[in-house]
């Protein structure tokens, strides 16, 4: 299967592990671990190496990684603080392992989604945007965003000459901003202006009086204005000698106000309820437009000093549709969900920023226009941008953090994304990889990283620069612990460990471990086997036949960074849709096609999309995007619910003699309903019991034990199990439990062929990952009748596979092809890849650099294409 050979060379030694080291300065000591299916593990992972956990989906390895060593480390850190700090943060139980030595401070980076707040942007998340703030209140030229000139700096005189030129008569009010939306009491400025004699202020525009006593609230922002003087603009005064009394009146009070407003002055028309705000430091003689001096806040979008105030600094307006489709019992989500419409805001043009902020540039260019730039285009930019020494005395500190955190975001593979991204639009591998980054930027030494499969979405192409980032990591000082399953990955470990046999309560043993050579020499491993091509996916013998005019066709799209392409998508066959990470491919297929068939099919709102046709939609009945998205909203939501095999299991139970004597009813084996279920815990099998001024825990239920049924209802056994014992079982032993309910058992046996068997019945649908998830939603749309007109995308089915779980899959998705419905999967995996009908490929780069469709063919034409990334690496991987 896999043509690769080890060169048989290290990186680094590696330290000899003995069967349980006893130096905790050279290793990571593990004795007992029993955290969920492990077995009483003992294991040493030597320090300062970059160590593979691999092995089977279920087989125990986030066990190890994530529940047993982040997990000790983190409550070690959070006991080792004051009672005070402790408060404020989740308390952690200890993990199930007798001891766990050699443990240093641990840092986890997973795959969730980097924040779900909208305003969260690449460029906050990886603090580039706050440099780049930073460097624009330093450096940045004003423009007027009326006349567009160069703005200068108003002298006193000059904002005098301005006033003077409003009409006759007219009514002023000199002001002086003294704090400008900032938090606090500011009971000692109050203070200081009455003694100072002045007597009136404005505070977030309430005019009080100084005599009176004012209370502000310190958690909230305010502002600030002090009355310096009022006057009524009267050109008929004589002037004594040659002398304006109003202009002299008028030039000291401007005065005194840009002394206590340092450099600022609101000049407010009462009548006309207007007001002008003029700077010592920033207008426009021309248009009498003045800007405040810039500080960091002017360019951020999350503060009103610098947010567009139509979006709040949004940028979009986002329209969540409802979701109807909603199980009774559970509230699960659907596999056909609607789709958001997102709304650029007009005024800002999906900037965020106010208008005046646009208007400060360096070298031409606004904040807006670099944070829009792809990651690699801006490095670009700061490489060969020139500044003035007298600006790099200022900001030279400012634009080496910026150079450097660029660098670090290119290195692991993220060069196509833009700062302004929304960070809630990342998938789970580019979050990680963004995190990650972010973690080599900040230095630290003598740390464990934890980190679950990096690799996810990354082209095999980009896979070398994300190594040379762990191996970075590692050479700083730093253990770093990798629960992957792709192949350079584990190749390029210093230390490998395999977990087993197989998944769920098969699984929870070591292996093997040690180097590659001596993983790849152990019989037992099945990693191993698959390493050295003993175990192999073959390339398919025929593939099916492709027709152009049975298919769906896409013409002249130009949505995000496609340019104007065209794409054929054969139904009845397998099709792939590849290329590096970047190229386009989710833009083409999720945001186009997907969306797109949903207005066709369902009569889905969605946004506007920049396309000229669609054809051949009429051909299919139904599209299903089957996401990684959770399955359920609530904790309550399980495998068994979501299926509908908990419906089928309950039946059975009230159909048994003993339940039918006491007239028990389906639902007397809920536990989300009265009735059946333990009132104590209300279903949950746990009782949250607060700790007030530590956070609350939650602890099984002393009155159900955690069984979540009272205890009549557990009375009822079906083959000796009550319906708590049932949801209890993996897929797995449920698969045989059942084997005589033949309905039942075969939906079961549908979770096991997608790799899910060691998942049990009752699991909380929250504490399952994106992939198991994306493969429940798969399983059940496999237990469904096949109309044989179905359209189904998947987004990366891959995520979280080991090569035998892999080998499952791509029998699963050719499966439900054979039953005549068309299949669309977007993936970096070579060996679901080397299995399609039909690849579109697009690249030839990422972000501006890709969007073009570079082939549509067979995997063999694509292999043939010398400028197609994918074809190079695919290859080797069609010689069977």
């Amino acid at each position: 299967m896999l043509s690769k050979q080890h060169d048989g060379k290290s990186n680094r030694p590696n330290k000899k592990i003995k069967e349980i080291a006893t130096s905790n300065d050279e290793f990571i000591v593990i004795k007992g671990a029993k955290e969920h299916n492990l077995k009483n593990l003992n294991i040493s992972i030597p320090r300062e190496t970059l160590t593979v956990i691999t092995g089977l989906s279920g087989s125990g390895k986030s066990s190890l990684a994530f529940d047993t060593i982040f997990a000790e480390g983190q409550r070690r850190y959070v006991e080792s603080l004051s009672t005070y700090a402790r408060q404020f943060l989740e308390t952690l139980d200890k993990p199930d392992v007798e001891s766990v030595d050699g443990l240093s401070p641990t840092i986890s980076i997973q795959q969730k989604t980097t924040s779900h707040n909208p305003r969260s942007t690449v460029g906050t998340v990886t603090e580039v945007y706050d440099y780049l703030r930073l460097l624009y209140a330093r450096l940045a030229k004003p423009f007027c965003h009326q006349c567009g000139k160069p703005i200068s700096s108003q002298t006193a005189q000059q904002i005098v000459d301005r006033v003077l030129e409003l009409p006759d008569n007219s009514k002023i009010c000199i002001l002086a901003p003294i704090v400008r939306g900032r938090k606090g009491e500011y009971q000692k400025e109050l203070i200081a202006m009455r003694q100072k004699g002045f007597s009136r202020v404005r505070i977030d525009g309430e005019v009080l009086d100084l005599s009176q006593d004012i209370a502000l609230d310190k958690q909230k922002k305010h502002n600030i204005d002090v009355y310096v003087d009022r006057l009524i603009l009267r050109r008929s005064t004589p002037a004594a000698k040659g002398f304006d009394p109003i202009r002299g009146r008028l030039q000291e009070s401007i005065e005194t106000a840009l002394k206590l407003a340092e450099g600022l002055v609101k000049v407010e028309l009462p009548d006309e309820n207007t007001e002008t705000l003029y700077s010592e430091k920033f207008a426009c003689i021309d248009c009498g437009i003045s800007y405040p001096a810039p500080e960091p806040r002017t360019f951020s979008f999350n503060s009103p000093m610098g947010a567009c105030p139509e979006c709040n600094g949004l940028g979009y307006f986002v329209e969540e549709p409802s979701n109807e489709d909603e199980d009774e019992e559970d509230l699960n989500a659907s596999t056909t969900a609607a789709i958001d419409v997102w709304t650029k805001c007009e005024k800002c043009k999906g900037t965020r920023l106010k208008q005046e902020s646009l208007y400060f540039k360096i070298h031409d260019r606004n904040i807006a226009d670099l944070s829009s730039m792809s990651i690699e285009r801006l490095a670009e930019f700061f490489g060969k941008a020139k500044f003035a020494e007298r600006d790099l005395m200022v900001a030279d500190r400012i634009l080496k953090e910026i150079k450097d955190r660029l660098g670090f975001l290119l290195h692991v593979g993220v060069g196509y994304i833009s700062l302004d991204r929304a960070a809630q639009t990342l998938s789970g591998g580019e979050s990680q990889r963004i995190r990650l980054a972010t973690q080599i930027g900040s230095s630290l030494v003598g740390v464990i990283y934890v980190l679950d499969e990096p690799s996810i979405g990354l082209h095999q192409r980009d896979n070398n620069r994300l190594l040379e980032t762990l191996e970075r990591l590692r050479d700083m000082g730093n253990t770093v612990l990798v629960v992957e399953h792709d192949e350079d990955t584990i190749r390029k470990a210093n230390h490998v460990i395999d977990l087993g046999p197989r998944a769920g309560t098969q699984g929870g043993e070591l292996v093997a471990q040690g180097t590659l050579e001596e993983v790849c020499a152990n019989p037992k491993s099945l990693t191993g086997q698959y390493l050295t091509s003993k175990l192999k996916i073959e390339v398919p013998k025929t593939r099916r036949p492709y027709n152009d005019q049975h298919a769906i066709k896409l013409k002249d799209v130009a949505q995000n960074n496609l340019k104007s392409v065209d794409a054929t998508f054969p139904l009845g066959v397998f099709t792939c849709v590849t290329g590096v990470s970047g190229s386009g491919k989710s833009t083409l297929v999720i945001d186009t096609l997907y969306a797109l068939l949903m207005k066709e099919l369902h009569n889905t709102k969605i946004s506007e999309l920049n396309f000229k046709s669609i054809e051949g939609q009429e051909l299919i009945d139904k599209v299903i995007d089957i996401d990684q998205s959770p399955i359920g909203r609530t904790p309550r939501s399980n495998p068994a619910t979501y299926t509908g095999t908990f419906s089928m299991i309950r039946d059975l139970f009230a159909m048994l003699p003993e339940a039918r004597m006491r007239g028990f009813k389906p639902g007397r084996f809920s536990f989300n309903v009265k009735g059946g279920r333990c009132e104590r815990c209300k279903g949950d099998g746990l009782v949250r019991v607060e700790m007030h001024f530590l956070s609350d825990i939650y602890v099984t239920c002393d009155e159900c034990s955690g069984r979540r049924y009272n205890e009549e209802t557990l009375s009822i056994h079906y083959k000796g199990k009550s319906i708590s014992d049932v949801l209890a079982m993996t897929i797995d032993d449920a698969t045989q439990f059942f084997e005589n309910v033949p309905n039942l058992s075969q939906k079961l046996r549908t979770l096991s062929e997608v790799g899910l068997g060691y998942i049990t019945l009752g699991q909380s649908a929250t504490t399952l990952s994106g992939g198991e998830a994306q493969r429940m939603k798969l399983a059940r749309e496999l237990s469904r009748r096949a109309t044989g007109r179905t359209l189904y995308i998947l987004d990366e089915p891959s995520t979280g596979l080991h090569f035998d779980d892999v080998r499952k899959l791509i029998q699963v998705l050719h499966r439900l092809v054979d039953q005549g419905n068309s299949v669309i999967v977007i993936e970096h995996n070579l060996e679901i890849i080397k299995t399609a009908d039909y690849i579109i490929d697009l690249g030839p780069e990422g972000g501006e650099g890709g969007g073009e469709v570079l082939i549509q063919g067979t995997p063999e034409q694509v292999a043939k294409l010398p400028r197609s990334y994918t074809g190079h690496y695919l290859k080797p991987y069609l010689r069977n």
